[in-house]
């Protein structure tokens, strides 16, 4: 299962792209070669043109990824005490009312899965299901006003459901604006550029190489590096794609199964 996971793990870095590129790559090497055109450009024209733009936009993709974690992180955890305050702040227990914070979080958390994993454009109806579960959220915080609760209390878990708004608006400013676009497409561009530019290049270094074979070696290696780069900003620009092993996953059901966990000194789900 490793295995296959890290097999995987490749070919999310090395695909079609990286196939073409290094095709492109060779042909240039392979043409230059042909026609005697050699020459020895420097090298500092790939890492401004095209790593220095991938390398910045691979950074920022991981600081949006990150930042989205840390929201994602404070509604659960909001959501959590809310069901904390109606098992443990309310004199007696009250069945009915830990049964309504577990749907309410479930269809908060669900909806919030369909909207990031979505297409942008059903994003305003998804948007409104979001919206609809924080509504729900709020009334509820008013049941627990009704059954008991203390005025303060009450406003605690309203401060509690406010911090899980402002931490999904966040999120979704995250799903909604990305990394500037003008960087990647001087960086896509350069990406196919640069293989056949550098075809001169790689004709001269091969010169120095003992074996015919190995002439087409660094060119492949460079088309590797650039394509694989910008595969992984690719894949970190989304968090919420549930296409690279580092995505952002939202699981409701789980996060629901867990809440009780605990409740009077039982663990028998620490293990989940």
């Amino acid at each position: 299962m490793i295995l296959w996971q890290r097999i995987a793990s490749i070919t999310l870095i090395i695909n079609v792209k990286t196939v073409l590129v290094s095709i492109l790559a060779v042909a240039a090497t392979w043409a230059s070669l042909r026609l005697n055109l050699v020459a020895d450009y420097p090298l500092t024209i790939i890492s401004t043109a095209v790593i220095f733009p991938i390398v910045f936009s691979i950074g920022h993709a991981y600081k949006r990824r990150e930042a989205a974690l840390d929201d994602y992180g404070v509604i659960k955890a909001h959501g959590r005490a809310l069901y904390f305050a109606a098992r443990d702040w309310l004199e007696g227990s009250n069945p009915a009312l830990l049964a309504r914070i577990e749907t309410n979080m479930g269809d908060l958390l669900d909806a919030c899965r369909d909207m990031f994993k979505g297409d942008r454009k059903n994003v305003r109806e998804n948007e409104k299901r979001v919206y609809a579960a924080f509504s729900d959220l709020s009334r509820y915080v008013r049941e627990l006003r009704q059954a008991g609760l203390a005025s303060g209390e009450c406003s605690r878990c309203n401060q509690y459901v406010s911090k899980m708004i402002v931490a999904f608006e966040s999120v979704k400013h995250i799903y909604q604006y990305r990394t500037p676009r003008t960087l990647r497409v001087f960086s896509d561009i350069f990406i196919i550029i640069l293989p056949l530019i550098y075809g001169p290049y790689f004709a001269h270094e091969a010169r120095e190489y003992g074996a015919p074979l190995l002439t087409y070696v660094m060119p492949v290696l460079f088309a590797i590096i650039l394509t694989g780069l910008d595969n992984i900003q690719t894949h970190l620009e989304d968090p919420f794609d549930q296409i690279g092993p580092a995505d952002v996953a939202i699981n409701a059901e789980k996060f629901v199964e867990l809440l009780d966990c605990g409740e009077d000194g039982d663990s028998s789900c620490a293990a989940a």
